[in-house]
């Protein structure tokens, strides 16, 4: 996939599935911007391996759930690279507990980082792309989302809205060549997930039909698709990278 001259924006690109969006589009050639919440070390090393093959790349620190640090982000990119032509809505966090004793402000950061955050991310891309009539905006959701999961309540709801927005955004932007879709991914190896209980991960791993984990890359290579010319006529899809766990 060849990705000259264009450029890419991931959120939340420091670590994980963002880091390895960053080095899939960096691979074929898209000039980088990434952001992140707080790790600055962690962002400088993946602007490091962006550069190491080849891209030009760049990091802000950015809250997505914060409109003006969001436009700053964009404006940043478009200043450096001269346009932007992908964004990938990577940047999630979890606050999980049942629902019974569930803080409300722990629903209202997952809902406000995965679910606004991606909102106001579409909606800073969406003018400069109508207006070059082009785009591929790639937002990554989960199979949570899909299929619901105890003690995600917030998390679930978050990811099912992001397939929301996908589908209405996809319609919105089709006619002025911008393609937007989800990415959902199952039970990836990540420092999220490997935070998880063990006898959580070991039922979460019974119910993956493929028996094994999927790597951050499985993932990435997935958003570098619908990022590229090669899925030109594919919009409003949400393509599930899970060993067949949302079957």
């Amino acid at each position: 996939m060849n990705f000259s001259g264009k450029t890419a924006l991931v959120t939340g690109g420091s670590r994980g599935i963002g880091r390895a969006v960053c080095l899939e589009l960096a691979k074929g050639g898209a000039n980088v911007a990434l952001c992140y919440a707080g790790n600055a070390s962690a962002a400088q090393e993946t602007v490091s391996a962006c550069q190491a093959l080849g891209a030009k790349a760049l990091a802000v620190r950015c809250n997505v759930a914060k409109s003006q640090e969001v436009s700053a982000f964009v404006e940043t990119a478009i200043s450096a690279f001269g346009s932007v032509h992908i964004l990938v809505n990577n940047a999630g966090i979890t606050r999980d507990g049942l629902l019974m004793t569930m803080k409300e402000d722990a629903f209202d950061a997952v809902v406000e980082t995965n679910l606004k955050g991606a909102f106001l991310c579409m909606k800073a891309v969406a003018r400069p792309m109508m207006r070059q009539r082009y785009g591929r905006i790639v937002n990554l959701s989960s199979v949570v989302g899909l299929r619901g999961n105890a003690g995600q309540v917030n998390y679930a709801a978050s990811k099912a809205g992001v397939i929301g927005m996908t589908k209405s955004l996809a319609k919105e932007l089709a006619s002025r060549g911008v393609t937007v879709n989800a990415v959902a991914p199952g039970f990836i190896e990540t420092d999220m997930t490997a935070a998880m209980p063990d006898a959580a991960k070991a039922a979460t791993l019974a119910s993956i039909p493929m028996g094994r984990l999927g790597a951050a890359e499985d993932v990435a290579r997935t958003a570098a698709f619908l990022s590229s010319e090669e899925a030109a006529y594919i919009t409003g899809q949400v393509l599930a990278v899970d060993g067949g766990m949302s079957m």
